[in-house]
């Protein structure tokens, strides 16, 4: 890693810095010192009930706040936060009214649409009064499989504002992997799009709803959301648009601090995807502290970020409207018609956090497009990245050619949390390679084999105190069974996340992939993202996979590369990788084979897939293809001659 920061704020950045403020104004409510963020860090989580209620004040949540702020905070799980506490999520997301936008919406072919605060209270107000009249209540299941456009925000908090639970999946699924998470839950109502925008070309999927309401008897009514004017018919569903023509004020009724609010879906690589329910309280409170104070988000500002209604990160962007910010969204391929189409979009929308994967910064760098020359950027004042480990040659092209004066914020967290462990910090320096900080509120390390804490040493990510934003359970798990198994079991009384990370001496994180891809050649733990990061920074190599195969009582290291289109593997390029490989990690990371593949098999969230690819190799079956955005990838790894010898 570097010896100097990539980038540092003015003082006067620093200071102006909302997490500089609430440290500040901490310090004089609490005599209490807090000379950094270290320190601040370090008194929020011996102080999770006064860290968390500063939270609520600074972020001037709304709602109605008696009794303790965390009860039972020892226990994981069992720790409940603000237990007497009643709130509406869509209240505090709707608090801002006038003819300002608070949604803009670009599609693929260049169209704009725009809602001001005022039309998106009216619309949420009238569809909350068609649903309740369609019996909709507190409880009940909305699913949605619409694309990322403002009517999916106003279909999700009128959902909330009656105290029912949103689960939405991207038009992009097939029927199946739909089925395997909304049927799980029972939905009452369906909303469904007719068609959706990728790559230059118009998807009609107006025959997928019929098959989905035959599929899940829980459906009472469907509602068509149409893409655009001209939009298909689907037989049998509610016009969106008629629903909402009686618009009056939003019912903003007030529910437990638990109360559920979303279903979020594991990916669903292993089997069928967990249900996982996310409590109102939980998400606003975790939201407002990652967006406000780590992000910096103010009122007023525009906000983007690059994602599908499949994604969790979706619902991260939607609640910025709790900070009185305008959300920028944006349907369609990130590439359509160029690699310069979302830092176009920045230009023309004033963006000022911008937000996208580190896979796509990576697929923008090369095509060698340079935002830097060919954009002005000039409002884009945070950039974050998230989806997998941003690599060290990721921060090189934001600070080289992207914007040298931005704060480049890596972010990791989870669908598990609903946010984040590790953070932007506004006010402090950019290290390249590194997440900047630990999220405040949240007590997290990296364990060794022993079970202890390390630092400048790999390890799992483990939260040892409780967070808002955890769980309120998995649906259907009604002892909390698969719940305790699939945090706490590994370590007791701790949230084991499952990746395999290095806290720095800076502070921040390096994260190096998930622990249960990690390969074990000899006995030695590597990170799959170690590999990555090495292999991606060669112009040669658009993406790789690896995979440890099991190979003569040992576990042997296996590379998958997808090369530019006109490249074949050969000797010359093979020397190359490996060459890459021994020199930015150890001779160790050098994988014993080396093979080309055409595609490669990802989420539908678009992170890579490691174990379904293990699987093929070993001969072993892929339990959940559904949960795959390309399953047919697969089939470039079965059966390889060259993986048996």
């Amino acid at each position: 890693m570097s010896s100097a920061p990539l980038w540092t704020p003015t003082t006067a950045r620093a200071t102006e810095a909302r997490i500089t403020r609430i440290r500040h104004r901490i310090e004089s409510r609490h005599d209490v010192h807090l000379a950094d963020y270290a320190a601040f860090h370090h008194w929020s989580i011996e102080n999770l009930g006064a860290f968390w209620s500063e939270v609520w004040d600074d972020c001037d949540l709304r709602g109605e706040r008696t009794g303790p702020v965390v009860v039972d905070e020892h226990r994981m799980p069992g720790a409940r936060f603000f237990p007497e506490a009643r709130l509406s999520f869509a209240e505090n997301l709707l608090w801002k009214t006038g003819p300002e936008d608070a949604i803009v919406f670009h599609d693929e072919k260049g169209s704009r649409r725009s809602l001001s605060w005022d039309e998106l209270r009216l619309a949420v107000g009238g569809l909350a009064d068609a649903l309740r009249s369609r019996g909709l209540g507190p409880g009940d299941r909305v699913g949605a499989v619409l694309p990322n456009m403002p009517e999916t925000i106003v279909c999700m908090l009128a959902t909330a504002s009656l105290g029912a639970i949103w689960s939405s999946c991207s038009p992009d699924f097939g029927a199946g992997a739909v089925l395997d998470r909304l049927a799980q839950i029972d939905p009452k109502i369906l909303f469904v799009t007719d068609r959706y925008l990728y790559g230059g070309r118009e998807f009609d999927v107006t025959s997928r709803a019929g098959e989905l309401r035959r599929n899940m008897s829980s459906v009472e009514h469907v509602i068509r959301v149409p893409y655009g004017p001209d939009g298909s018919t689907v037989p049998g569903a509610l016009d969106y648009r008629n629903l909402i023509s009686g618009g009056g004020e939003p019912p903003f009724e007030r529910f437990a601090f638990h109360h559920p609010l979303y279903v979020l879906y594991s990916s669903g690589t292993t089997g069928k995807p967990k249900c996982i329910v996310h409590g109102a309280g939980g998400t606003l409170l975790q939201h407002a502290k990652e967006q406000r104070l780590h992000t910096d988000l103010r009122e007023g500002d525009r906000f983007f970020y690059f994602t599908t209604c499949g994604w969790m990160m979706w619902n991260w962007l939607a609640s910025g409207l709790a900070a009185g910010a305008t959300l920028v969204l944006y349907d369609g391929s990130p590439f359509h018609p160029g690699p310069g189409r979302l830092f176009d979009l920045a230009d023309e929308e004033r963006i000022d956090v911008f937000g996208v994967s580190a896979k796509l910064l990576d697929a923008v760098a090369k095509t060698g497009y340079l935002p830097r020359t060919e954009n002005q950027l000039e409002s884009v004042r945070t950039l974050l990245s998230t989806g997998s480990p941003l690599a060290p040659a990721g921060f090189d092209f934001v600070y080289e050619s992207v914007k040298p004066d931005v704060c480049l914020s890596s972010i990791c967290g989870g669908t598990d949390l609903v946010g984040c462990f590790t953070l932007g910090n506004p006010a402090g320096p950019v290290w390249r390679g590194e997440t900047q900080v630990l999220g405040l509120g949240m007590d997290v390390a990296a364990y060794d084999d022993g079970g202890r804490a390390v630092v400048g040493e790999k390890g799992e990510l483990v939260c040892r105190r409780p967070f808002p934003s955890m769980p309120v359970g998995f649906w259907g798990d009604d002892d909390g069974a698969r719940y305790r198994r699939a945090y706490f079991e590994r370590y007791e009384n701790v949230w084991h996340h499952g990746d395999l990370v290095e806290i720095t001496e800076h502070g921040g994180m390096i994260i190096y992939g998930r622990s249960d891809a990690v390969l074990n050649p000899g006995g030695v733990r590597i990170g799959t993202a170690e590999i990555y990061r090495a292999v991606e920074g060669l112009d040669d190599v658009v993406e790789a996979l690896a995979i440890g195969q099991e190979w003569e009582d040992d576990v042997r290291i296996v590379l998958f590369v997808r090369l530019r289109d006109e490249l074949g593997l050969d000797d010359e390029l093979e020397r190359k990788i490996r060459a890459a490989i021994r020199t930015s990690a150890s001779p160790r990371h050098v994988p014993a084979r080396i093979l080309a593949v055409p595609d490669i098999p990802r989420t539908r969230s678009g992170k890579i897939t490691e174990l379904a690819v293990r699987e093929v190799v070993h001969g072993r079956e892929v339990r959940n293809r559904n949960a795959l955005a390309n399953p047919e990838a697969l089939e470039h790894f079965r059966d390889r001659p060259e993986l048996r010898i």
